[in-house]
C-alpha cells in the first residue's frame, strides 16, 4: 500500500474562523484547507473554533482530550492513502441538548467567541434542515419549535440562524464590525438562503437589527465537495492497521473541492494555493454538483435501499444502476444546467462514476438517504420543472421519486425494515397509512406537500402519471424491473 503522512502543524493559538456543525464533513473538508494553509503560511490568525450543535457531546470532549488533533485518511482507492494530522481546531465547544435534556453546555462561551474581534469569518455545516427553511418556498418555518424557542429567548438561541443573529447583535451593540457568515452546505443560493433564514428571525426581536444585518453582512455563496461516509468499526480497524488509533479519525476519498465567492469584507486566508477556487459567481458550480452529484447520490440512495444494497461503491458496481446515473446526469441533469465556457459536463459526470466507484469508501446508501424531504427540492424537483415546462420527458427522476415515496414506507422490497430519518418522517407514514393500497392516491398525496415539491410540477400531468407509472412498476417488478422499463422507454 502506497502510504504518504503529513503532520499537522505547529499550533499557533490564535482563532479567526468559528465553525457550526462539527462533524466528519467539516473536519476532513474546511478544517484540511485551513490546515494546508497553516502549514505553508506565517499567518496565525485563522485557527478554529468549532461547535457541535447537535447530537452529543462525546466528540466536543473526544477532540479535546486529544489535544484537538485528529487524523484524516485520503482514500484514492483500497491501496492509495494519504494520511493527515490535523491541528488547526484550536477550541471545540457543545451548544446541543446534553443527556440531562438542557441546551448550550457551551453557549455562553460560543457567543463570547463570536463576539470577539479577532473572529473575522464564521462558517456552517449543519445540514440543510439547520436553517429551518421550507425546502420548496424558502421561507422560515417560523412555527417550529426549535425556531419559536429562539424568536421567544433570543438571548439564548438554540437553532444555527439564532446564533448568528445573537453574535451579530453583540457585535453591533460593541460597536464591531460583522464578521462574514460563508455556508458550506448543499443549498442552492446557500448564502442568500443563510442571510434570508437570519434576517428574518433578527426581524422577529428587532427590525433594526434586521436591517443591519441585511446590509453590513456579507453572505458569500461556496460549494463544497468531497465524499466523507460516516465512520464504521471497519474503517477504524483500517486505521490501526495504518497505525492510527485515534476515535476522531475521519475517512474519505481523496478528491476535494472548494468554491467561495469572494466577498469578506473583514479579511480571510489567502488560500488559493491550497486548491480554495474563489469565484465572482458560485451558482453555476453549485447547481451542477447539487444536480449531478447530489442527484445522482439520491438515486442510487433510494433504489439502491430499497433492494437492500448498502453502499454506494456495491451500487455504481451494478451495470443497470451506473447506466441509469449515467443516462439521468446526461440527459436529465446537464440540460438544465448554464456553465461557464469549456466546461465539460460529459467529463464531469464520468468523473463522477469513477468517484462512486472508489472501493475504499464504505458510503452508506441510507446515510445518504436521510432527509430527503430537505434535499430533493435543490437536487432533483427544480431541475424538473425547468425540464418538463418545455416539453421533455424525465423518466429517471420520475423514477427516483417514485423509489423515494416507496423508501418512505420504512421497509425495503424484501421486506427488510429501517427507520425513516426525515423531519416528515411522521407525515409520510400516515400517508402510507391512510393510501397503503392504492398508488395513485399515494402518489397524489406526496406530490400534493407543497412544502417539498414545487406546485407547477405537481399540476404537470406528465410527470404525474410517470411518478405513478414508476411507482406500480416498481412494486410490482422490483428494481431490475424498473431499470428494464427504462431501457424501454
Amino acid at each position: 500500500m502506497s502510504i504518504t503522512r503529513y503532520p499537522a502543524a505547529p499550533r499557533r493559538g490564535a482563532i479567526g474562523i468559528v465553525h457550526l456543525g462539527l462533524g466528519a464533513f467539516h473536519r476532513a473538508h474546511q478544517a484540511v484547507y485551513l490546515e494546508r494553509y497553516r502549514q505553508r503560511s506565517s499567518d496565525d490568525t485563522w485557527g478554529i473554533c468549532s461547535a457541535n450543535l447537535r447530537g452529543n457531546v462525546v466528540l466536543v470532549d473526544g477532540l479535546a482530550a486529544a489535544g484537538h488533533r485528529y487524523h484524516v485518511a485520503e482514500y484514492a482507492d483500497s491501496q492509495t492513502v494519504a494520511l493527515r494530522e490535523i491541528g488547526v481546531i484550536e477550541e471545540a465547544l457543545f451548544s446541543g441538548r446534553g443527556a440531562d435534556g438542557h441546551w448550550g453546555r457551551d453557549l455562553a462561551p460560543l457567543l463570547a467567541r463570536m463576539a470577539d474581534p479577532g473572529v473575522r469569518i464564521v462558517t456552517l455545516t449543519v445540514t440543510e434542515k439547520g436553517y429551518f427553511l421550507n425546502p420548496a418556498s424558502g421561507e422560515l418555518l417560523a412555527d417550529d419549535p426549535m425556531i419559536a424557542a429562539d424568536i421567544a429567548a433570543p438571548t439564548t438561541p438554540r437553532t444555527a440562524p439564532g446564533i448568528l443573529a445573537e453574535a451579530l447583535a453583540r457585535r453591533r451593540e460593541l460597536g464591531i464590525a460583522p464578521f462574514t457568515v460563508l455556508c458550506c452546505d448543499n443549498m442552492p443560493d446557500n448564502g442568500g438562503r443563510t442571510r434570508h433564514a437570519v434576517v428574518k428571525l433578527a426581524a422577529c426581536r428587532d427590525v433594526e437589527l434586521a436591517a443591519w444585518i441585511e446590509r453590513e453582512v456579507a453572505f458569500p455563496c461556496s460549494m463544497v465537495d468531497r465524499i466523507v461516509p460516516a465512520m464504521t468499526a471497519e474503517d477504524h480497524v483500517r486505521l490501526v492497521e495504518l497505525g492510527i488509533e485515534d476515535p476522531n479519525a475521519v475517512v474519505g476519498e481523496a478528491f476535494s473541492q472548494w468554491v467561495v465567492e469572494d466577498d469578506f469584507p473583514q479579511g480571510r486566508p489567502g488560500w488559493e494555493a491550497d486548491g480554495v477556487e474563489m469565484v465572482e459567481d458560485v451558482v453555476p458550480f453549485e447547481t451542477m454538483k447539487l444536480r449531478m452529484l447530489n442527484g445522482s447520490h439520491s438515486l442510487l440512495a433510494y433504489l439502491g435501499a430499497l433492494e437492500g444494497i448498502e453502499t454506494v461503491f456495491d451500487a455504481v458496481s451494478r451495470e443497470d444502476l451506473s447506466a441509469l446515473l449515467r443516462r439521468y446526469m446526461l440527459e436529465e441533469a446537464a440540460p438544465t444546467l448554464a456553465m461557464p465556457a469549456g466546461t465539460d459536463l460529459v467529463a464531469y459526470g464520468d468523473s463522477l462514476l469513477a468517484r462512486f466507484a472508489n472501493d475504499s469508501l464504505r458510503h452508506r446508501l441510507q446515510q445518504i438517504a436521510m432527509d430527503g424531504s430537505q434535499k430533493l427540492p435543490q437536487r432533483w424537483l427544480q431541475g424538473a420543472l425547468a425540464r418538463i415546462e418545455v416539453g421533455e420527458a424525465l423518466p429517471c427522476t420520475a423514477l427516483g421519486v417514485a423509489a423515494w415515496v416507496r423508501y418512505t414506507a420504512g421497509q425495503d422490497l424484501h421486506g427488510a425494515q429501517y427507520p425513516v430519518d426525515d423531519p416528515l418522517a411522521a407525515r409520510f407514514a400516515d400517508l402510507h397509512a391512510r393510501h397503503a393500497d392504492d398508488a395513485e392516491a399515494l402518489v397524489d398525496a406526496f406530490l400534493a406537500m407543497d412544502d417539498v415539491i414545487p406546485p407547477a410540477l405537481a399540476r404537470q400531468p406528465s410527470f404525474v402519471t410517470a411518478v405513478v407509472d414508476a411507482y406500480r412498476i416498481l412494486t410490482r417488478e422490483g428494481l431490475a424491473g424498473a431499470l428494464s422499463a427504462l431501457v424501454r422507454d
